[in-house]
């Protein structure tokens, strides 16, 4: 069963599984402010110290919001899914919003195992010739919010790995010149219908909307990134 309320779980990370290039939609993102995240009836009881994170990047421990038992729980889950009945342990570290009932990496996650990632900020970047350009962007009130994801446990030969992969959509108008996908930003009105084991299909499918870009900025950033 997957470790809960944020108890450090056991992570076989191998970053080069993870066939992920400075160009992958969503391929970073930051958390720099965890002490701002809020979620309605999320047991904090047991949530171990957070740092701020500037650089997340695929095959690192994240923190995730899944379904627990009466209230949301916080736990610690490898970026990348590795579906639970893969013979080796290769992750996915997005899912497109419109495959993910077809999909068998992920149609069972995205109907039984849902989750919610913090952060306050991700980058994307622009390729022009040989160069390639990172762009930081994050909501106009450079707050909080909640990615869409789906989360598996894959049961390896040595230790099982409880893994996640950020849901995306199409760009919206702030995006699209930089790249043609972004991550689904979750309305805080919508994260419990995304947690919740009750929604329907059709229902979660209409959360996995491209995020208003009247409501986020961005803007140029160092490509050491």
């Amino acid at each position: 069963m997957l470790a809960r309320r944020a108890a450090p779980l056991p992570l076989l990370v191998r970053s080069e599984i993870f066939a992920v290039s400075s160009l992958s939609m969503c391929g970073r993102f930051t958390l720099k402010s965890p002490g701002r995240t809020k979620f309605d009836r999320l047991n904090r009881s047991n949530l171990p110290p957070l740092f701020p994170r500037y650089n997340i990047a695929p095959s690192q421990s994240v923190l995730a919001i899944i379904k627990g038992g009466d209230e949301p729980e916080a736990a610690f889950l490898q970026w990348g899914l590795i579906p639970s009945w893969s013979k080796e342990a290769k992750g996915f570290i997005n899912a497109r919003a419109e495959t993910l009932e077809e999909k068998p990496s992920f149609s069972e996650s995205f109907q039984r195992r849902r989750c919610l990632i913090p952060a306050d900020g991700f980058y994307e970047w622009k390729k022009s010739g040989a160069w390639k350009q990172p762009y930081y962007f994050q909501l106009k009130d450079e707050g909080p919010f909640a990615f869409a994801g789906i989360w598996d446990e894959w049961p390896g030969d040595e230790t099982s790995i409880a893994s996640c992969a950020i849901v995306t959509t199409t760009a919206n108008e702030l995006l699209e010149p930089v790249h043609n996908r972004m991550p689904v930003i979750l309305h805080p009105e919508s994260c419990d219908a995304w947690l919740s084991g009750d929604s329907k299909v059709v229902e979660m499918k209409s959360l996995l909307l491209p995020y208003p870009a009247l409501k986020m900025k961005s803007h140029p950033v160092g490509s050491d990134v």
